[in-house]
């Protein structure tokens, strides 16, 4: 690779990187959004202790707050000189993977908490194993249950989050 061609993938990575304004806000708004929206499901499902509750929805809220820089910056990054279209569905994606993969990475990490109790030492072959195949059932378990609080107001919020990053000037 020549010093040119390094130097414009440089530039092209500074330019796709998301203000500060748009990143502190958006990921606050994020945040607020994708917790309530699993506060009302749960509440909705009549789940009966609150303090289960309020985990799931700050675990939601946690993983909102990650992913939205996350997912701005590779939409931008995948957007960057091109349409509307192109950028509304990059927008799209790019939320959606971030969102659904930092919140089920942090599912993982507190299912992972809960039973190392009864793994084995730290450090050792089975203590591997039995990592991978827990944080490998958490986030299949996280698919398939927990998917579903994103819903109807999740939705909505990354239709408006794509829309408004499809407006934007590049």
């Amino acid at each position: 690779m020549t010093p040119y061609a390094a130097t414009l993938n440089v530039n092209y990575v500074r330019r796709a990187l998301p203000g500060w304004r748009a990143t502190l806000f958006g990921s606050f708004l994020w945040a607020a959004t994708m917790g309530t929206s699993a506060l009302i499901n749960l509440l909705l499902d009549n789940w009966v202790t609150p303090e289960k509750i309020r985990t799931v929805s700050l675990l939601f809220a946690g993983g909102g707050a990650l992913a939205f820089p996350v997912g701005l910056f590779a939409a931008r990054l995948v957007s960057l000189g091109r349409g509307r279209e192109v950028a509304f569905a990059a927008a799209m994606v790019c939320l959606v993977a971030a969102t659904i993969g930092l919140t089920a990475g942090f599912y993982a990490l507190q299912y992972r908490s809960y039973y190392a109790e009864w793994h084995a030492p730290v450090f050792t072959l089975t203590w591997g194993f039995q990592l991978a195949f827990t944080m490998a059932v958490a986030s299949y378990q996280f698919m398939v249950l927990g998917i579903r609080l994103y819903f109807p107001l999740g939705f909505i919020a990354l239709f408006a989050a794509s829309l408004w990053f499809a407006q934007q000037r590049r």
